[in-house]
């Protein structure tokens, strides 16, 4: 953990999801911590087995951030899944077959 010299606790949210479930925790950390360690002490783990918290990407609000990011009070830490399929390879597949990401014709 970076030591910012402020032993003060922040809240955070950390957000993991499943297609079939979501899960948004409220997390009480050090000042100071980062993204990675806030997704380690998290707990998230506990609600999915499969999730890699070592590895997996992490974003705050959407926006992808390193692992040493500094987690602020309030920040949304959200774990993302690897990706199934890559959205351009399906992009190029539909379009293939004369169809579209939107709405699919016969």
């Amino acid at each position: 953990m970076k030591n910012t010299g402020d032993d003060k606790s922040i809240e955070i949210e950390v957000a993991y999801a499943m297609p079939q479930r979501q899960v948004v925790l409220p997390v009480v950390i050090p000042a100071g911590m980062t993204a990675r360690e806030a997704a380690l002490a998290s707990g998230v783990d506990q609600h999915f087995e499969d999730v890699d918290l070592e590895q997996c990407k992490l974003g705050i609000y959407g926006r992808v951030v390193k692992d040493d990011h500094v987690m602020q009070p309030g920040d949304r830490l959200e774990l993302y899944r690897p990706l199934l399929a890559d959205p351009k390879e399906v992009r190029r597949q539909l379009a293939a077959e004369g169809k579209t990401m939107g709405r699919l014709r016969d």
